[in-house]
């Protein structure tokens, strides 16, 4: 099992992680020192199960276990060392979607070791570790992916504009402007395109032949659920919204019917997610250098091999109609 460990204390982690190293049936796929970090890393790379501190700070042990099984839902169990002291708070846990609740070991003490490793096994076997790790439930319509910089509003409006209004997938771009101009650049690409362009709003559903751009100075992503969501991790990006952010939880959550276009841009922001896209299943276009206004981002694109096509602009809209209409029917 992928297992995601949330909890404040370093100690405490480092000894869950060294009793799970004992299994190979079992990995550390990432941690969260706090429950808002935890729900977010969870909406970008759901695991099998997640061992959840009761204390965590920010949202708690009870209110991060409800935001997980309401966005990316996956199997939960509280790991702490309050088991006896507010029984309460344990209940409104498991009220919220935990599975279980364990005491967590004491470094030494083989009992607690086995009895936190015999709760995962249980908890594999009741959920059924190939469902909860398996693959995400199929979108019933492609999803077009666009990621932009430099020069990237006029490319938008030419590319949006080549588009049939009866677009048969929706798009989600995500284009490096400050927030605070976001309105403005969603009200002049509606009046370029045929196409319904809208903000991406938190737990946005998509539909085909809406685009949706980002529209907050956080980071876009794909949920297990397929619903837009936004997120601060990773804190670190030198662009936020991050292209790279939302390719790679494409990649993680329905690479296999999407199809992913990198823009004009300057630096190398999507480049190595249009790469993750590739290797999960995607189509990926690049746009050439002739047409980019700064051939940043595109060309780091091409040099990792992360595009199968390498296209002008005016020759993108028409390869997306293709892919769409022809090589991938939507499932009916």
């Amino acid at each position: 099992m992928r297992i995601a460990i949330a909890n404040s204390t370093p100690g405490d982690t480092e000894v869950i992680r060294r009793v799970l190293e004992r299994t190979p049936q079992h990995r550390v796929t990432w941690t969260a020192r706090d429950g808002l970090e935890a729900v977010q890393r969870c909406a970008l790379d759901t695991p099998d199960l997640v061992l959840m501190d009761l204390a965590i700070p920010l949202l708690g042990g009870v209110e991060a276990t409800r935001r997980i099984m309401a966005a990316s839902p996956c199997a939960v169990l509280i790991v702490t060392d309050a088991l006896h002291g507010n029984p309460a708070r344990l209940f409104e846990a498991i009220g919220a979607g935990a599975l279980d609740v364990v005491q967590t070991p004491v470094p030494g003490i083989p009992t607690e070791e086995a009895n936190l490793l015999k709760k995962i096994d249980t908890i594999a076997r009741l959920t059924g570790f190939d469902r909860v790790s398996g693959n995400v439930s199929q979108r019933n319509n492609l999803l077009v992916t666009i990621g932009a910089s430099a020069g990237g509003p006029k490319a938008l409006a030419a590319l949006l504009a080549s588009l049939p209004r009866q677009f048969p997938a929706p798009i989600v771009v995500v284009q490096h402007i400050g927030a605070e101009f976001t309105p403005g650049l969603i009200s002049w690409l509606n009046e370029q395109a045929p196409l319904l362009v809208k903000p991406a709003a938190e737990g946005d559903s998509l539909e085909a032949g809406t685009v949706y751009v980002a529209a907050r100075a956080e980071h876009l992503f794909l949920a297990r659920n397929q619903r837009l969501g936004y997120t601060q991790v990773p804190r670190n990006c030198p662009y936020c919204p991050s292209i790279d952010v939302f390719f790679n939880s494409v990649a993680t959550h329905g690479a296999e019917r999407s199809i992913g276009v990198l823009l004009t841009g300057m630096g190398q922001d999507g480049a190595s997610g249009l790469l993750e896209l590739r290797r999960a299943g995607a189509h990926t276009i690049a746009q050439d250098q002739a047409s980019s206004a700064v051939y940043g981002m595109p060309k780091a694109a091409a040099w990792m091999g992360a595009a199968v096509d390498i296209l002008p602009l005016n020759a993108i809209g028409s390869a997306l109609v293709r892919f769409c209409t022809k090589k991938w029917n939507p499932i009916t």
